[in-house]
């Protein structure tokens, strides 16, 4: 590989650098997004009015970021639970419409688009359904419950021409696309390598969400809720905390593994592994949930690197989350807020050792050698140190990834994370899932997006 000096680091890509200042032996970088021309005054015909189905914590913060884009309103909000509705209306009028039944929102003509905040078994049929009333759809991570959910969502939209982005927002972040340019540069060598994890060591990290102490089958709609799941009775607990049960989650694989692909494929431009082998259990948080809060998994890709991937609920240290790309010549870290970079080029000198042989033979060898490689460098030289690349203070990728959205429902251009991508990154997570369960390895075709 051709050598790559600061200077090709600096203009890889096409987010730049501004500002720089060093900290020991380490060199930081501010990120800065490309200039762009000023915001031109929003035309009566660009205003979009969004509705949120389903209003708990993500779906409210998914919509506050959407009304943060200029030229956008929230103007509906659909949940089963009424204390959500009322907090709805106290975010965004008492005028909004407020319902516990989704489809009085797919029938309004003044609504453009929805936001998708409900439990995983409701993305499909919600999804469909709003791509078929005519509105675009931002739907949280993962897209699936079941792998018989992909199809039919990227069928839809496609018949229905609907512009549809899944809610990993990283793959927006400024931080991944430049650790995006720098690997696509050659920073560090050929990938061979990708480590993932995302450690928690609280009760909300864990889905102990709160169980408001008025939950009844009076203030929450069940049947309404449990939709396709089995039929059992009122249970706050799955109402509130549902992650916790595959009836209506994906457990620890789909609520973080996924952000973990969405960021590899991203980065790595891949699309997705071709076999998984995982490992875990229920270590700690035995209330009743039938997914493990440890997970671990091995992925191989067909571009000839491995990535392996990690969540543990009972993690004694800090929690966080962060990726380790491993090439031939460096590695590139995500953490911290930021991306850092560390190279190692690779001699063309193999070395030697020599120090059993006799000393004639040492002197024979040593000359043969070093005809053979007339000059060695240590390896290192010249290289000591990091490069570390960090966002602006307060910068926002959720922000980012819902501008892209509706910059998209603007222009009917792509958006970054579309059914596709979504399904591809949903599909390879819910893989380690399928691999836990049946104790075996299991395969995936990451291009026709097929179990094998």
């Amino acid at each position: 590989m051709a050598n790559i000096d600061r200077r090709d680091f600096l203009k890889a890509g096409t987010i730049g650098t501004v500002g720089t200042y060093f900290s020991g032996s380490t060199k930081t970088h501010l990120l800065a997004a490309p200039e762009s021309k000023p915001a031109k005054p929003i035309a009566p015909n660009d205003h979009i009015q969004v509705a949120l189905i389903g209003a708990g914590g993500r779906g409210q913060g998914d919509a506050r970021r959407a009304g943060e884009v200029p030229g956008v309103k929230v103007v509906a909000a659909a949940d089963c639970y009424y204390g959500c509705l009322d907090h709805a209306k106290e975010l965004w009028g008492k005028d909004i419409l407020a319902t516990r039944d989704y489809q009085e929102i797919l029938a309004r003509k003044d609504i453009d688009a929805v936001i998708i905040g409900t439990p995983d078994h409701w993305h499909m049929q919600v999804s469909v359904d709003a791509m078929n009333a005519g509105k675009d759809v931002y739907c949280e991570k993962p897209m699936i419950h079941l792998y018989s959910d992909g199809p039919k969502i990227i069928d839809t939209c496609r018949q229905t021409s609907r512009i549809m982005q899944i809610g990993s927002q990283r793959v927006s972040s400024m931080v991944y696309q430049k650790a995006r340019d720098l690997l696509a540069s050659g920073a560090i060598g050929k990938l061979n390598m990708v480590s993932a994890w995302w450690d928690r060591n609280s009760a909300q990290g864990a889905w102990d969400y709160t169980v408001p102490s008025d939950a009844s089958p009076e203030t929450c709609d069940w049947p309404r809720w449990l939709g396709t799941a089995p039929k059992i009775p009122f249970n706050p607990e799955h109402f509130f905390q549902w992650r916790k049960w595959k009836a209506y989650g994906s457990g620890v694989a789909g609520d973080l593994f996924v952000h973990l692909f969405s960021g590899t494929h991203f980065i790595t431009d891949s699309h997705g592994p071709t076999r998984a082998m995982a490992t875990g259990g229920l270590r700690f948080w035995n209330d009743g949930r039938d997914v493990p809060d440890v997970l671990v998994a091995l992925f191989d890709y067909p571009q000839g690197f491995n990535l392996n991937l990690r969540v543990n609920f009972v993690d004694g240290g800090a929690e966080g989350e962060g990726f380790i790309f491993t090439g031939s010549e460096g590695t590139m870290v995500i953490g911290g807020g930021g991306v850092s970079l560390t190279r190692v080029p690779r001699q063309s000198a193999p070395g030697y050792h020599l120090g059993q042989f006799s000393e004639a033979i040492q002197k024979r060898e040593l000359d043969i050698y070093h005809q053979k490689y007339p000059v060695t460098l240590p390896a290192a030289e010249g290289m000591h140190g990091e490069e570390k690349f960090l966002p602006p203070q307060g910068y926002s990728d959720d922000y980012d990834h819902m501008k892209n959205w509706i910059n998209a429902i603007r222009t009917r251009q792509p958006v970054v994370e579309d059914p596709v991508f979504g399904f591809r990154a949903a599909g390879a997570a819910l893989l380690s899932n399928l691999s836990y369960e049946k104790g075996q390895v299991v395969r995936w075709d990451p291009e026709e997006m097929k179990l094998l």
